[in-house]
């Protein structure tokens, strides 16, 4: 789990980041990266009625949680950072998943759209 230092809690910064950011997306996962100076790198979650019931959620949301983890060190300073799960996302594999995720990454912090 992320500290709560790490994470974006209102729905202003999960909106700011979706709308203001760069977004990267692939088959499982869809990432928004907007910077806001000064501040602490923040991370959050969105994982729809869409991907399944609610334990389907939750594991993909720990999931996602436990992939970008070693990426907070990577992402510049005041990154807001929201993933997005999409539907292929609950019968991903894990492998699947950090691919997709390290790919998203890499594409929203050089701004390629």
């Amino acid at each position: 789990m992320l500290s709560v230092a790490h994470r974006l809690r209102s729905s202003r910064e999960f909106t700011e980041a979706v709308r203001c950011g760069c977004r990267a997306g692939t088959s499982t996962v869809a990432a928004h990266l907007h910077t806001v100076p000064g501040a602490d790198v923040r991370v959050g979650f969105v994982v729809s009625r869409r991907v399944g019931d609610a334990v389907t959620r939750n594991r993909v949301r720990r999931r996602l949680a436990h992939l970008v983890r070693p990426h907070l060190s990577d992402l510049p300073a005041g990154a807001r950072l929201v993933l997005r799960a999409l539907e292929p996302a609950a019968s991903a594999s894990i492998g699947t998943l950090s691919r997709d995720v390290d790919f998203c990454l890499r594409r929203a912090r050089s701004g390629v759209r």
